[in-house]
């Protein structure tokens, strides 16, 4: 009777042995079938995805997974290597989407079908500026940018929750953008960028707003980082006395409204300190409303680490661009009769 009923148990277990691996096979490539397609629980999204030379598939997987266009990156690798396409992705900048499955994603990095160009953002350009240049190389259509509705960033960019424009926050560099892409796409890549670049800088400081604010007087106002820190210091300085900043490139600002092209260009003279703006420093104390210009990393770096003075004025020669400080108003008034 013993050996009659371990014989029946034994049977038992190999009948669940194979139902059990049936089980999991089945789980398993449901699971992978699943992971396949579209990631959009949390609504669509298209995103500018560049794929540096030597990129290796899994590191290309796992930044698809960080940026939520794919749902997992061991199914994206599994797939690359299940349809021979590990050793066929090219070097460039895509458009992909949540709304697109693994083996859309897949095809979309190893074809060279697209239709890239390289973009320069200088330092120091307003919205409307980059705008400009943007339109010019065929990347977004004129009043992409100015009229970009922020708002549908602030939940993905933590520190755009209290920006009302784009203005600052438009990162200088050098940009691949696919011409197929959207001006969501071409926005994101580069606030991507300032996340990626300017912001671990500027979240260093408790008061980075105000000195990203800086950042663009320093980008528009000053040549070179020593004396940018200097110049720097001095309106920081000003800022804790209550005088007002005297920043001329603010008056061209409030002229041009940030909505013509080459605000930097535009004369400021003696009756515009008198323009009815809050962003004329001359006659508004305290930090402009927004950044003036889109500042790069030198500037940003030089607002966050401001140069003691003895110092409460400056100005620039106009031929030269070299800056010259002044320890009173006598002083300054001297050099702006000498210089300019």
């Amino acid at each position: 009777m013993n050996f009659q009923s371990k014989q029946k148990g034994a049977a038992g277990i190999s009948v669940m042995a194979p139902l059990g691996a049936v089980a999991v096979l089945v789980f398993v490539i449901a699971y992978f079938f699943y992971g396949l397609q579209p990631n959009v629980r949390g609504g669509v999204v298209e995103r500018q995805f560049s794929i540096e030379k030597g990129e290796s598939f899994k590191n290309i997987g796992a930044e698809l997974a960080d940026n939520g266009i794919i749902k997992s990156k061991a199914i994206f690798n599994f797939y690359s290597l299940l349809a021979g396409k590990v050793k066929k992705f090219q070097p460039g900048v895509y458009s992909v989407s949540n709304a697109m499955s693994i083996p859309q994603v897949v095809d979309v990095l190893t074809s060279r079908v697209r239709r890239d160009v390289l973009v320069t953002i200088p330092e120091g350009l307003t919205t409307k500026d980059i705008e400009s240049v943007l339109s010019e190389n065929g990347v977004l259509a004129e009043g992409a940018l100015v009229n970009y509705d922020i708002q549908k960033l602030k939940s993905d960019y933590p520190f755009l929750s209290s920006a009302s424009s784009l203005e600052g926050f438009l990162f200088p560099d050098s940009y691949f953008f696919d011409l197929n892409s959207s001006s969501d796409a071409v926005v994101r890549r580069i606030i991507d960028n300032f996340s990626k670049k300017a912001w671990p800088i500027l979240s260093a400081a408790a008061d980075w707003g105000d000195r990203l604010i800086l950042a663009s007087f320093l980008e528009r106002e000053v040549k070179g980082f020593e004396d940018r820190q200097t110049v720097a210091g001095i309106l920081v300085k000003r800022i804790a006395r209550g005088m007002p900043l005297q920043v001329d490139a603010t008056i061209s600002y409030a002229k041009c409204g940030g909505k013509t092209t080459n605000c930097q260009n535009i004369k400021v003279y003696r009756a515009d300190l008198d323009y009815s703006s809050p962003y004329n420093t001359y006659k508004h104390a305290g930090w402009t409303p927004t950044p003036i210009s889109n500042p790069g990393e030198s500037a940003i770096k030089a607002a966050i680490s401001p140069a003691p003075s003895p110092y409460l004025y400056y100005l620039s020669k106009p031929d030269t661009g070299e800056t010259v400080f002044s320890r009173t108003l006598e002083e300054h008034n001297a050099n702006r009769a000498k210089y300019l």
